[in-house]
């Protein structure tokens, strides 16, 4: 991909993330005109027409305020993800906005789908691309199956080879010197996980330069070690 990806631990469509959403909008492709942006709310596609409702205006009414010309069309399902006409729009759009949900429904809806090809047309002419906390999640290259407390070799869409991203990571860092000791053993050699903390958002490109945005922090964690690093560190990721 050829414009910025985001990883974001919690916080879409917030005024905490006004600044990391700001910087998308001024690094994507819009060449000087109002960017478009399309906000998909397919992670929550199971959670009922409240909040996929709720998802789709708080995403508008977001980054209009922004002054971006923003649209947030129904993607709640496979047969959605293979619209031609909605896949038309995604494929124009200069930023993709993946909000929250569940991540396993949200990889299988867009994995192989005429949606999935948009997005990644649109990045590779360099439109940005974020995701936050589920939306963070299937971009990794493994899904963390939380549910057994480890690291289940769930196959998502590995725009970060060899990760597993773990967002709203504060919460769990509660119980820190029981969390991480038990995860670190569970990472294979040469994989590792990203803790991304709640209102936080970690920018760069696969293979570059990451920077940390926002509140908290994010932790890189590998089997030999864990790095903590707060707004404004750059960084690169394990390969």
């Amino acid at each position: 991909m050829n414009g910025p990806l985001a990883l974001l631990g919690s916080g879409e469509y917030l005024p905490v993330m006004n600044d990391t959403d700001r910087f998308l909008l001024q690094n994507c492709a819009a060449d000087g005109r109002a960017p478009r942006v399309v906000c998909l709310p397919t992670a929550a596609g199971t959670e009922g027409e409240q909040t996929i409702a709720y998802w789709m205006r708080l995403g508008e009414e977001h980054f209009r305020a922004l002054g971006a010309e923003v649209a947030s069309p129904r993607l709640t399902n496979h047969a959605e993800a293979d619209d031609p006409a909605l896949a038309a729009q995604i494929e124009q759009a200069d930023l993709i906005y993946f909000s929250g949900g569940k991540p396993q429904y949200l990889f299988e809806t867009m994995n192989g789908s005429l949606a999935w090809q948009a997005v990644e047309k649109a990045t590779a002419r360099g439109a940005a691309l974020a995701g936050c906390s589920a939306g963070a999640m299937f971009l990794g290259e493994y899904l963390p199956d939380f549910r057994a407390f480890g690291l289940k070799q769930s196959r998502a869409f590995g725009l970060l080879p060899n990760s597993h991203i773990i967002p709203h990571f504060d919460r769990m860092l509660a119980w820190r010197g029981v969390t991480i000791p038990l995860l670190q053993p569970l990472l294979p050699a040469g994989e590792y996980a990203l803790g991304l903390e709640e209102d936080t958002a970690l920018i760069g490109k696969p293979g570059g330069e990451w920077t940390v945005m926002g509140r908290q922090n994010v932790l890189v964690i590998t089997r030999e070690e864990v790095k903590t690093y707060g707004a404004g560190w750059v960084i690169t990721l394990p390969t």
